[in-house]
């Protein structure tokens, strides 16, 4: 099967992306549909695609033999899976939500000429309902913050609504940098440095509080981000 997971940039992804990759058996790409919008190629076993028609058909096509997770944030609009009505009602699509005040601000620490669309959750909302109209099975939501505040308890219950035996071991891991996301590693410094979740919190200088630009974005996506949340997996 086909486990996707929809993400909003900043929402703690990478650090639920690692701990899959403690999973036996899973082959799990990281960022794939992003790594072709921003590097034009993406690997998936040992090859090499160059669009997200062509990833679409190989993630089908690993499937066939082994479980597949990836997981991609939605910054970015992906057409090619929108268009996909196949593919959006058989893959197991979760997604992962973090309240729009705090992604403004750490996404802005990392890249200060972002757009309002950065933020993505409302691209997770789109992609929410585009799951729903194509008849695939009601998705899993998780939020950043009770991923960290209860990591076992939520990924317990997540591998169990997406089919996968649960692992106690995967909600640690050995720090350092990963070869899946090399090419983005300024953006996963914090999970390349930890051993596990954590409900830490980074203080910086421009926030909602004091940056009008933050403010307007996070309030376009506040109401998105409450309808999904509306449905997010309780701990």
């Amino acid at each position: 099967m086909i486990i996707a997971l929809w993400a909003a940039p900043r929402s703690r992804s990478t650090a639920l992306f690692r701990s899959m990759v403690e999973h036996d058996g899973l082959l799990a790409l990281h960022e794939p549909f992003c790594n072709i919008s921003d590097y034009g190629s993406t690997t998936v076993g040992s090859r090499e695609v160059r669009t997200h028609t062509d990833l679409i058909a190989a993630l089908r096509e690993e499937s066939a033999t082994r479980t597949v997770f990836f997981k991609d944030t939605t910054d970015l609009r992906y057409d090619a899976v929108l268009a996909d009505r196949r593919f959006l009602a058989e893959a197991r699509h979760t997604f992962l939500i973090r309240r729009p005040d705090e992604i403004a601000a750490s996404f802005y620490a990392l890249k200060p000429d972002m757009v309002c669309s950065d933020i993505g959750i409302e691209g997770l909302y789109e992609l929410h309902q585009a799951v729903l109209d194509a008849g695939g099975r009601t998705p899993v939501v998780l939020d950043a913050a009770d991923l960290v505040t209860a990591p076992a308890e939520v990924l317990r219950e997540y591998c169990d609504r997406v089919g996968i035996a649960y692992r106690p071991s995967a909600t640690t891991w050995s720090s350092g940098d990963r070869s899946e996301w090399a090419r983005s590693a300024r953006w996963h410094t914090a999970v390349s440095e930890s051993t596990g979740f954590t409900a830490t919190s980074t203080a910086y200088a421009d926030t909602v509080d004091n940056n009008a630009a933050l403010a307007a974005f996070s309030e376009h996506h506040e109401p998105f981000y409450r309808l999904l949340a509306a449905k997010r997996l309780v701990p």
